[in-house]
This record gives structure tokens, sequence and C-alpha cells, in this order.
């Protein structure tokens, strides 16, 4: 096999795994959704490491 065989492959694989992702997952609700920018808002991070700062 030959490299382009290899990298067309894998690109196949790889396309092929996003698209059954976007298929078995529910649409997203945008009422629902966090805000994109939180800026000045007094929401406080969550779910990164930078939410875990001390007080």
């Amino acid at each position: 096999m030959t490299r382009r065989t290899i990298v067309a492959l894998l690109a196949v694989v790889a396309a092929t795994g996003l698209w059954l992702d976007a298929a078995g997952s529910k649409p997203l609700n945008p009422f629902k959704a966090p805000p994109l920018f939180a800026l000045g808002s007094g929401q406080s991070a969550g779910g990164a490491h930078c939410a875990a700062a001390p007080r």
C-alpha cells in the first residue's frame, strides 16, 4: 500500500466517524445553550481547568 492509499483510507474512516457522530446526536437547542461569550454577565466559568481557581 502506498502512502496516498493509506491517507485516503484514513480520511474516509475519519469522515465516516464524523458522519456517524453527527447522525446519532440530537439537534442543538439554541434556547438552552449557554452563551457563547458571557462577558460581564456575572456567570461563572464551569467545566474547564480555569474554573477550578482558588477563591
